[in-house]
Protein backbone atom coordinates (compact mmCIF):
# COMPACT_ATOMS: atom_id res chain seq x y z
CA UNK A 1 0.00 0.00 0.00
CA UNK A 2 2.69 2.66 0.83
CA UNK A 3 4.09 2.72 -2.81
CA UNK A 4 0.51 4.12 -3.68
CA UNK A 5 2.97 7.11 -2.51
CA UNK A 6 5.90 6.57 -4.56
CA UNK A 7 3.67 5.32 -8.00
CA UNK A 8 1.62 9.11 -7.74
CA UNK A 9 5.23 10.88 -7.62
CA UNK A 10 6.36 8.71 -10.72
CA UNK A 11 3.13 9.85 -12.26
CA UNK A 12 4.43 13.54 -11.61
CA UNK A 13 8.23 13.18 -12.20
CA UNK A 14 10.70 10.09 -12.76
CA UNK A 15 12.25 8.48 -9.55
CA UNK A 16 15.23 7.06 -8.69
CA UNK A 17 15.78 3.66 -6.75
CA UNK A 18 17.28 6.24 -4.49
CA UNK A 19 14.74 8.51 -4.25
CA UNK A 20 11.81 6.03 -4.09
CA UNK A 21 13.11 4.39 -1.23
CA UNK A 22 14.04 7.40 0.80
CA UNK A 23 10.01 8.14 0.20
CA UNK A 24 9.27 5.18 1.58
CA UNK A 25 11.43 5.38 4.26
CA UNK A 26 10.10 9.24 5.77
CA UNK A 27 6.78 7.76 5.57
CA UNK A 28 4.52 7.71 8.09
CA UNK A 29 1.31 6.15 8.06
CA UNK A 30 -1.85 6.57 10.51
CA UNK A 31 -4.96 4.45 10.47
CA UNK A 32 -8.16 6.28 11.25
CA UNK A 33 -11.92 5.21 11.95
CA UNK A 34 -14.62 6.38 10.57
CA UNK A 35 -15.22 9.31 12.17
CA UNK A 36 -12.08 10.69 13.02
CA UNK A 37 -11.59 14.56 12.80
CA UNK A 38 -7.97 14.96 10.91
CA UNK A 39 -8.61 18.90 11.65
CA UNK A 40 -11.20 20.96 13.42
CA UNK A 41 -12.11 24.56 12.49
CA UNK A 42 -10.47 26.65 14.74
CA UNK A 43 -7.16 24.63 14.51
CA UNK A 44 -3.91 25.98 12.83
CA UNK A 45 -2.98 22.98 10.23
CA UNK A 46 0.25 21.10 10.29
CA UNK A 47 -0.34 18.13 8.93
CA UNK A 48 -1.08 16.74 5.02
CA UNK A 49 -2.50 13.68 4.25
CA UNK A 50 -2.09 11.30 1.29
CA UNK A 51 -4.85 9.17 0.99
CA UNK A 52 -4.09 5.51 1.06
CA UNK A 53 -7.59 3.81 1.44
CA UNK A 54 -10.90 5.02 2.53
CA UNK A 55 -12.37 8.90 1.72
CA UNK A 56 -11.91 12.28 3.88
CA UNK A 57 -14.53 14.47 4.20
CA UNK A 58 -14.15 18.45 4.21
CA UNK A 59 -16.91 20.53 5.57
CA UNK A 60 -18.03 23.64 7.14
CA UNK A 61 -20.90 24.69 9.82
CA UNK A 62 -23.07 27.31 8.37
CA UNK A 63 -25.79 28.25 10.75
CA UNK A 64 -25.06 25.55 12.80
CA UNK A 65 -25.77 23.07 10.01
CA UNK A 66 -22.86 20.88 8.05
CA UNK A 67 -21.93 21.56 4.23
CA UNK A 68 -19.56 19.53 2.20
CA UNK A 69 -16.82 20.83 0.17
CA UNK A 70 -15.11 17.97 -1.04
CA UNK A 71 -14.32 14.29 -0.66
CA UNK A 72 -10.74 12.78 -0.97
CA UNK A 73 -10.37 9.09 -1.75
CA UNK A 74 -7.59 6.99 -3.00
CA UNK A 75 -4.71 9.03 -4.42
CA UNK A 76 -5.78 12.15 -3.62
CA UNK A 77 -4.01 15.09 -1.30
CA UNK A 78 -6.38 16.39 1.96
CA UNK A 79 -5.04 19.60 3.07
CA UNK A 80 -5.80 23.09 4.23
CA UNK A 81 -3.35 25.30 1.99
CA UNK A 82 -4.48 28.72 3.25
CA UNK A 83 -4.58 27.29 6.73
CA UNK A 84 -0.94 25.92 6.49
CA UNK A 85 0.25 28.65 4.18
CA UNK A 86 -0.34 31.88 6.49
CA UNK A 87 -0.19 30.19 10.05
CA UNK A 88 -4.00 30.97 10.56
CA UNK A 89 -6.94 28.86 11.95
CA UNK A 90 -8.87 26.90 9.16
CA UNK A 91 -12.65 27.34 8.99
CA UNK A 92 -13.75 23.95 8.05
CA UNK A 93 -13.19 20.59 9.31
CA UNK A 94 -11.91 17.16 7.71
CA UNK A 95 -13.15 13.87 8.54
CA UNK A 96 -12.89 10.17 8.18
CA UNK A 97 -16.19 9.29 6.18
CA UNK A 98 -14.86 5.80 6.04
CA UNK A 99 -12.02 3.63 8.00
CA UNK A 100 -9.17 5.55 6.50
CA UNK A 101 -5.06 5.15 5.99
CA UNK A 102 -3.50 8.40 5.11
CA UNK A 103 0.48 9.63 5.21
CA UNK A 104 0.61 12.13 6.90
CA UNK A 105 3.23 14.65 5.67
CA UNK A 106 4.81 18.06 7.73
CA UNK A 107 7.18 20.48 6.88
CA UNK A 108 9.85 18.85 8.74
CA UNK A 109 9.94 15.82 7.04
CA UNK A 110 9.42 17.72 3.90
CA UNK A 111 12.29 19.78 4.73
CA UNK A 112 15.01 16.44 5.33
CA UNK A 113 13.69 15.19 2.07
CA UNK A 114 14.89 18.42 0.25
CA UNK A 115 18.24 19.15 1.76
CA UNK A 116 18.84 14.72 0.85
CA UNK A 117 17.17 15.21 -2.63
CA UNK A 118 16.96 19.19 -3.84
CA UNK A 119 14.77 18.26 -7.11
CA UNK A 120 12.13 16.90 -4.70
CA UNK A 121 11.12 20.98 -3.72
CA UNK A 122 10.31 21.21 -7.37
CA UNK A 123 8.21 17.94 -7.76
CA UNK A 124 6.49 19.07 -4.58
CA UNK A 125 5.90 22.59 -6.39
CA UNK A 126 4.07 20.47 -9.06
CA UNK A 127 2.16 19.06 -6.70
CA UNK A 128 0.54 21.68 -4.71
CA UNK A 129 -0.06 23.42 -8.25
CA UNK A 130 -1.84 20.36 -8.89
CA UNK A 131 -4.25 20.48 -5.71
CA UNK A 132 -4.86 24.03 -6.34
CA UNK A 133 -5.95 23.25 -9.56
CA UNK A 134 -8.50 20.51 -8.75
CA UNK A 135 -10.00 23.11 -5.81
CA UNK A 136 -9.89 25.98 -8.05
CA UNK A 137 -12.11 24.03 -10.46
CA UNK A 138 -14.47 22.46 -7.79
CA UNK A 139 -14.86 26.08 -6.16
CA UNK A 140 -15.71 27.19 -9.97
CA UNK A 141 -18.14 25.04 -10.53
CA UNK A 142 -20.66 26.60 -7.59
CA UNK A 143 -20.69 30.06 -9.47
CA UNK A 144 -21.12 28.62 -12.78
CA UNK A 145 -22.89 25.13 -12.76
CA UNK A 146 -26.33 24.10 -11.50
CA UNK A 147 -26.81 21.57 -8.51
CA UNK A 148 -27.97 18.98 -11.65
CA UNK A 149 -24.67 19.92 -13.63
CA UNK A 150 -22.54 19.23 -10.28
CA UNK A 151 -24.60 15.91 -9.89
CA UNK A 152 -23.71 14.40 -13.43
CA UNK A 153 -20.12 16.08 -13.35
CA UNK A 154 -19.61 13.77 -10.33
CA UNK A 155 -21.52 10.77 -11.39
CA UNK A 156 -19.29 11.18 -14.50
CA UNK A 157 -16.24 11.87 -12.81
CA UNK A 158 -16.23 10.10 -9.36
CA UNK A 159 -19.15 7.22 -9.74
CA UNK A 160 -17.59 5.87 -6.81
CA UNK A 161 -18.21 8.68 -4.77
CA UNK A 162 -22.12 8.43 -5.19
CA UNK A 163 -21.91 4.76 -3.53
CA UNK A 164 -19.41 6.02 -0.68
CA UNK A 165 -21.15 8.72 0.74
CA UNK A 166 -24.86 9.28 2.27
CA UNK A 167 -27.45 11.20 0.56
CA UNK A 168 -27.63 14.25 3.02
CA UNK A 169 -23.68 15.24 2.45
CA UNK A 170 -23.77 14.69 -1.32
CA UNK A 171 -26.68 17.25 -0.96
CA UNK A 172 -25.07 19.57 0.73
CA UNK A 173 -22.02 19.18 -1.47
CA UNK A 174 -23.67 19.85 -4.82
CA UNK A 175 -25.89 22.75 -2.38
CA UNK A 176 -29.38 20.85 -2.05
CA UNK A 177 -31.22 19.74 0.23
CA UNK A 178 -31.88 15.85 0.12
CA UNK A 179 -35.38 16.08 -1.41
CA UNK A 180 -34.18 18.18 -3.88
CA UNK A 181 -31.11 15.76 -4.73
CA UNK A 182 -33.93 13.09 -4.96
CA UNK A 183 -35.81 14.92 -7.42
CA UNK A 184 -32.59 15.39 -9.39
CA UNK A 185 -32.20 11.85 -9.35
CA UNK A 186 -35.52 11.09 -10.61
CA UNK A 187 -35.37 14.16 -13.35
CA UNK A 188 -31.84 12.55 -14.99
CA UNK A 189 -33.52 8.98 -14.63
CA UNK A 190 -36.90 10.39 -16.77
CA UNK A 191 -34.67 11.52 -19.05
CA UNK A 192 -32.46 8.20 -19.49
CA UNK A 193 -35.89 5.96 -20.37
CA UNK A 194 -36.08 5.55 -23.82
CA UNK A 195 -39.71 7.19 -24.83
CA UNK A 196 -42.88 5.00 -24.79
CA UNK A 197 -44.02 4.34 -28.54
CA UNK A 198 -47.37 5.90 -29.02
CA UNK A 199 -50.31 3.95 -29.97
CA UNK A 200 -51.35 4.17 -33.51
CA UNK A 201 -55.20 5.83 -33.71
Amino acid sequence: MKNKLVDYFRRIAPLSDEEAQAILDSMVVKSCSKGTHLLMAGQVSTEAYFVLQGCVRQYSLVDGEERSNGFFTEDEWVLSIHSMMNRTPADHFMVCAEDTTVVVGTEQREGDLYRRFPRFESISRRVMQKVLAEQQERFASYLTETPEQRYLKLSKTRPDILQRIPQYQLASYIGVKPESLSRIRKRIATRGKPATPRRRA
